[in-house]
């Protein structure tokens, strides 16, 4: 698959080391907008069972790995920003993301896999520039953009 020089790789968890887990979740989540390679077995490590499979999202490679045993847990150094069309797509990216994960504010959420995602309108820039907008940014943990 090698579309990039340089590919991000996902360090995951999952019970049995087994990647189908996670390529399901974010198939359900991306639709046709996520396309899985093929799963690459590594066989037992000194974190468990391990796989790994390079994934295209959104016309961007990335490479996950998954093991049986956590490693190194995912966290705030490493996140992803989607910008999205609409209220609606906001509402089904942070309803997805944070059904079985958790919220933050200010579009901030994190995954039933520990993956952290900030979920945006692609006009934010000019929401902000409304009066108040940082504090009803603040206030917010989903964005809604009616409230701008």
């Amino acid at each position: 698959m090698a579309l990039n020089k340089i590919s991000p790789s996902l360090w995951f968890s999952v019970e049995g080391g087994q990647l189908a887990t996670i390529i399901d979740y974010y198939q359900t989540i991306f639709g046709n907008n996520f396309k899985p390679g093929q799963v690459i077995p590594l066989g037992d490590t000194p974190s468990g069972y391990a796989e790994m499979c390079q994934v295209v999202l959104f016309e961007q490679e990335y490479t996950l790995m998954s093991t049986a045993l956590e490693h190194h847990a995912l966290n705030d150094a490493v996140s992803f920003i989607i910008y999205c069309a609409d209220q609606h797509e906001i509402d089904h990216y942070w309803n997805h993301f944070t059904r079985e994960g958790k919220q933050s504010q200010c579009g901030w959420c994190e995954d039933k896999f520990g993956l952290r995602w900030q979920v945006l309108p692609e006009n934010l820039g000019e929401l902000m520039q409304k009066p108040n907008a940082w504090n009803v940014m603040m206030s917010q943990r989903k964005i809604v953009i009616a409230e701008y």
